[in-house]
């Protein structure tokens, strides 16, 4: 066991009991592996949720319901959350989640390709976004994103660090990932350039960007 993974375990031994609800969402979650977020994640992206205070999130990327249900338990009370899932049974899953948890009136699950949603979308009409869906398509998604996040408002990436990946030269990588290898790199470039936002690169889980819109 390397230093990395002793460190995570031992974040891990400090977590609190979670919802027992969401507990057993992520047990069958990883148990079937279907991507959701980490477990150090999942308690940053609660912790981000929490210090916003945020009126309204808007997640790409639902897989069963998982991360939208943390956000919601740290989110305020009339905080409304839209989670967008392109995969038919994923979303009627993650529905159903919402449902079991008691949270429809406070999350909607919208079964939908990002690529045709987001244009649907007012500008500045969100204060958070969390953004985990096809990794190679978020630079593609960034301009959208930017129009409908308010000033103030807070941008959140997971899997930026591709398990290690995005260090390596564009050789060292498998030819088949070369191209979401260039299209993460550029991704965070433009975070870290555009300024229109204040960003930070952590290496929380899997990675995780955090951008503000000034």
């Amino acid at each position: 066991m390397n230093d990395r993974e002793r460190i995570r375990d031992f974040l891990w031994s400090l977590e609190p009991a979670g919802d027992p609800l969401c507990e057993r969402i992520a047990e069958d979650a990883r148990r079937r592996e279907i991507p959701i977020v980490r477990r150090e994640t999942g308690a940053f992206l609660g912790t981000l949720v929490a210090m916003r205070r945020p009126g309204a999130i808007l997640e790409i990327g639902t897989a069963v319901g998982y991360s939208a249900l943390l956000m919601a338990a740290a989110a305020p009370a009339d905080c409304r959350i839209t989670t967008v899932e392109k995969d038919a049974l994923r979303a009627a899953e993650a529905g159903e989640n919402v449902r079991r948890a008691g949270l429809s009136e406070r999350i909607t699950v919208v079964c939908a390709d990002a690529d045709s949603f987001l244009p649907s979308l007012d500008a500045e009409s969100c204060d958070f976004i969390f953004l985990d869906a096809a990794k190679g398509q978020y630079g593609k998604w960034l301009p959208q994103l930017l129009r409908i996040l308010r000033p103030g408002g807070v941008l959140a990436a997971d899997n930026v660090l591709q398990d290690g990946t995005v260090l390596e030269s564009r050789f060292a990588v498998e030819r088949r990932d070369r191209t979401i290898h260039a299209r993460m790199r550029e991704f965070l470039w433009d975070l870290k350039h555009d300024g229109r936002l204040c960003a930070a690169i952590l290496p929380v889980g899997d990675g995780v960007a955090v951008a503000v819109k000034k």
